[in-house]
């Protein structure tokens, strides 16, 4: 950046929220797929080990079936390849945890191998975007293993049992593309339509961004999903109303063909939802060029789309880095946390591990949101199972039942607030213990108590004193890019006849951009101990980046000049 960079001060210590972290959002639209989801991949072996009296393996087919919360943003060909690599990734952690906890009986080295695990589950979940539920599932689990009574020799068996698990799993969250192949994309589709209803309904710069990233988002789905279809070119039909739509915003100017309003938007976007028909709307301004962009666009991607994934996430884990600083904040925060449990008597240090591990996100703000959810629906939770404890002795399938059902009731929720989502994950977690034999409550609802406010309170003191200078060097390297983006925009537009599968690939490219100065931004204004940011350049920047965007959607308009002092 040069000298000449205007730049917003900003304290190096922000304010943190108390009550906002804890608001009750609109749940997901999709919240019942991964309940539906893990029940089924639960019951499947749970309902196994039962017939042949060995539920004391519950933890193990679990582990397993976990496996089943992850992919479903994704379309059906990448969520299969997704799926195995999460089955695969859990497989290799269980592996460590096991053979460690098979060659020592040390508490401390045991700690620090779960915070070794913890902080490189925490880094390659973010390096690859896998989406919620993140490495908290995977720490989980790699941290109970470690610290079960364990023998060398039942190392395969119990592999061999998450394996089996797994499997059933990648079937459960694959399986739907036989009824419904089009299900993932016909969702995104719908959410962009229905976030250009909102920013036509109210524009501003949160629904502007809002929609920009849901139109992205659709077209990354459309374009990874594989083979074009009929219905797949009707979906590619309606992003392209909601580009339209997004770009009447912007510009001053009206477009040729008007878009749609706000509330025919929204029927789309009900129809496409549903199992019914694709809508089929009206032509949109250069639609059949669009579509030309696309397919061209399509086909250049099938050679290098792997190899260009590999390529990204080899730079996300190389030195420099803006995630390995949250690694390390895992790392120490899970290693002190262990062991402060360790000193307070705690038998199983390995809950306050996962609570502490669950706390790291993208900034210190966010980490700190996270430890006021989690200790206050960890501790709910807690009240929760101590009340339906009683009957789940009653025998083993009230047990069973009890967590099918906590696993339902805690994706039901999460999307709405992660401290609602937890009330139901925490009796969950605590009954996976009673099939291996059953335990003093008193000694099961203090130790969690103990290891939740330890976990939480150790955590975020890391989290605030583990500093991430790198979230500044991020935004100014995502700021640079968007300005690279935009100029290659102008550039294809500006050509005497623009090839539609540039401009579609400049204009993919510049979205694509401003998702992650936005994305960068919001994560670098959250974290302490840093230089002051460049906000004004960024606003800027997304003005002019929206307003480019608005001009190659409909092939035409002004296209806004390159800022001049934060001015548009």
């Amino acid at each position: 950046m040069s000298d000449t960079t205007i730049r917003s001060r900003q304290p190096s210590v922000r304010r943190l929220p108390l009550a906002a972290p804890l608001r009750l959002a609109r749940p997901s639209d999709m919240w019942f797929k991964p309940a539906l989801s893990v029940v089924v991949a639960t019951a499947v072996p749970d309902l196994v080990l039962l017939a042949v009296d060995r539920l004391d393996l519950v933890m193990y087919t679990m582990a397993g079936s976990l496996c089943a919360l992850y992919g479903h943003n994704l379309p059906y060909a990448r969520r299969a390849r997704a799926v195995a690599g999460v089955v695969v990734a859990m497989i290799i952690g269980l592996v460590a945890s096991l053979v460690a906890a098979s060659l020592t009986g040390s508490t401390a080295v045991l700690i620090a191998v779960g915070a070794l695990l913890a902080a490189g589950q925490k880094t390659l979940c973010d390096a690859t975007r896998i989406g919620p539920p993140g490495p908290v599932i995977f720490t989980f689990v790699t941290s109970a293993a470690l610290f079960a009574p364990q023998r060398l020799g039942q190392v395969p068996g119990l592999l061999a049992l998450t394996l089996g698990a797994g499997v059933i799993a990648w079937l459960v969250t694959a399986g739907p593309a036989l009824l419904r192949r089009e299900g993932p994309e016909r969702r995104a589709t719908a959410r962009a339509l229905d976030a250009a209803a909102a920013y036509l309904a109210d524009p501003g710069h949160r629904t502007r961004h809002a929609a920009a990233a849901a139109v992205h988002a659709a077209w990354q789905t459309l374009l990874a999903a594989g083979r074009p279809t009929p219905v797949r070119r009707a979906l590619e039909r309606l992003v392209v109303h909601a580009e339209a739509a997004l770009a009447e915003g912007t510009l001053d100017a009206s477009p040729a063909v008007p878009a749609p309003d706000p509330g025919r938007l929204r029927a789309w976007a009900r129809e496409t939802r549903a199992r019914g028909p694709v809508p089929t709307p009206p032509p949109a301004p250069g639609t059949s060029e669009e579509l030309f962009g696309i397919e061209a666009e399509r086909t250049a991607r099938r050679g290098g789309s792997r190899r260009d994934a590999r390529r990204a996430l080899l730079r996300s884990l190389a030195p420099g880095s803006p995630l390995l600083p949250i690694g390390a904040r895992a790392l120490i925060g899970c290693a002190l946390a262990g062991y402060a449990s360790q000193a307070a008597g705690v038998g199983r240090p390995y809950w306050a591990i996962v609570t502490a591990a669950s706390l790291y996100q993208a900034n210190v703000t966010l980490s700190w949101n996270r430890a006021l959810q989690r200790t206050l629906g960890n501790l709910l939770g807690v009240l929760v199972f101590a009340a339906i404890l009683p009957v789940s002795r009653t025998g083993p399938l009230a047990l069973i039942g009890f967590c099918l059902f906590f696993g339902f009731a805690a994706e039901a929720l999460i999307t709405r607030n992660y401290w609602l989502g937890s009330v139901a994950v925490t009796p969950m977690a605590l009954l996976v213990l009673e099939f291996g034999g059953t335990h003093p409550a008193g000694e099961l609802i203090g130790d969690r108590v103990l290891d939740t406010v330890i976990g939480a309170g150790v955590g975020i003191l890391a989290a605030m004193l583990v500093t991430n200078r790198r979230a500044a060097g991020r935004l100014e390297k995502a700021l640079a890019a968007t300005d690279l983006a935009r100029a290659r925009a102008v550039h294809a537009l500006a050509a005497p006849q623009p090839a539609p599968a540039a401009l579609d690939a400049a204009r993919r490219e510049l979205t694509g951009s401003l998702v992650e100065l936005r994305e960068a931004d919001d994560t670098a204004a959250g974290e302490w101990w840093q230089r002051a940011l460049p906000q004004e350049q960024v606003l800027a920047a997304e003005q002019a980046g929206h307003r480019t965007l608005a001009a190659t959607a409909t092939r035409r308009g002004p296209i806004a000049r390159a800022p001049e002092n934060g001015a548009v």
